[in-house]
């Protein structure tokens, strides 16, 4: 695809608050007050979780929390984030730039420490970071494609954080789709996530009224088709599952619902869950997977669910999104 002008708009999502999340609200008020400790001692060591914050006294920190009490006492970071994700001591940062309407990549290392800083054209959408910490991906909403006129398209681009050299966006791998290359003008990709040898990933990619499951190779830049109406995956630590979010009955409209795939099977289980989930999953462990559920005015709590389909969904950080949890799978 040919390198197109770029022009940043600003983009504002509201999501209504469902009847569920408004049973909590007092509840999450009243923990978050409670709970909150601010330190300089953040790192991205475990077994904690790492999210951004949206409590009005320390929203868009960085902040921590016992993996074993995620309710309990918040670690909270000098570091602001739009959008952060962290794995093997890397952290990912998506953030504006100081005193500018432009946005900006941060790697930093398990100590918050800044390695590397790159600008983004684009409004800060998806992070993810490959289990060892050597690969991170992003994904940012654009305007100004011909093809799409004047709405959003995305862009998902790499870095390799060893050596910092950029390593172009999806837009630049071959595509099959069905078993056959394919070409289009309308190719969009976000949502990526790794596979433990670095080297695989899978993604959703759009074209035409599809939005796909899409398995990468690295070295040979090259994605396939996996399966249809699959969007922001997220690879289950034994990279056996994909957990995801599709839209009802193939209708973005409608909303969407989080489930589990089994890769080699094929079989979909749809999860506890039953309101809209517009959110990249993250898997907390081998059997939970976890979300964030906007509730307005900036808010947003972070739920979990079980993988396999049991139980309910359940509150587990109040005022926060874009989680990730660090350390070793348990």
């Amino acid at each position: 695809m040919t390198t197109r002008s770029r022009i940043l708009l600003a983009l504002v999502g509201v999501v209504v608050l469902t009847a569920a999340a408004v049973v909590y609200t007092g509840l999450v008020r009243a923990r978050n007050r409670d709970a909150t400790a601010t330190t300089d001692t953040v790192t991205l060591t475990g077994p904690r979780l790492l999210f951004r914050s949206t409590a009005d006294a320390e929203r868009g920190h960085l902040v921590t929390v016992a993996a074993d009490d995620p309710g309990g006492a918040r670690a909270v970071s000098n570091v602001t984030c739009n959008r952060v994700y962290a794995a093997g001591g890397t952290g990912l940062c998506l953030r504006p730039e100081n005193g500018l309407t432009t946005y900006q990549l941060v790697v930093f290392d398990a100590a918050l420490a800044v390695k590397q800083e790159i600008p983004l054209v684009g409004l800060p959408n998806r992070a993810r970071v490959s289990p060892s910490g050597q690969r991170v991906a992003w994904t940012v909403f654009v305007t100004g494609d011909s093809y799409n006129g004047g709405k959003f398209s995305t862009r998902a681009g790499m870095l390799d954080t060893t050596s910092g050299a950029l390593e172009g966006t999806l837009e630049d791998f071959g595509v099959t789709v069905d078993g056959r290359p394919y070409q289009a003008a309308d190719l969009n990709f976000w949502g990526v996530t790794f596979a433990q040898d670095e080297n695989r990933f899978f993604a959703t990619m759009s074209t035409g009224n599809h939005r796909y499951l899409v398995e990468g190779d690295f070295t040979a830049r090259t994605v396939r088709t996996v399966r249809d109406n699959v969007e922001c995956p997220s690879l289950s630590p034994d990279g056996k599952r994909i957990a995801f979010k599709s839209a009802v009955d193939g209708d973005p409209a409608k909303g969407w619902r989080i489930s589990v795939l089994d890769l080699a099977g094929g079989g979909i289980t749809p999860l506890a869950e039953g309101r809209g989930v517009d959110d990249q999953p993250a898997w907390l462990d081998a059997r939970t997977v976890a979300y964030a559920i906007p509730r307005g005015g900036g808010h947003s709590d972070v739920w979990a669910v079980p993988a396999d389909g049991s139980g309910q969904a359940r509150l587990l950080i109040p005022e926060a999104e874009s989680p990730s949890a660090l350390g070793p799978p348990r």
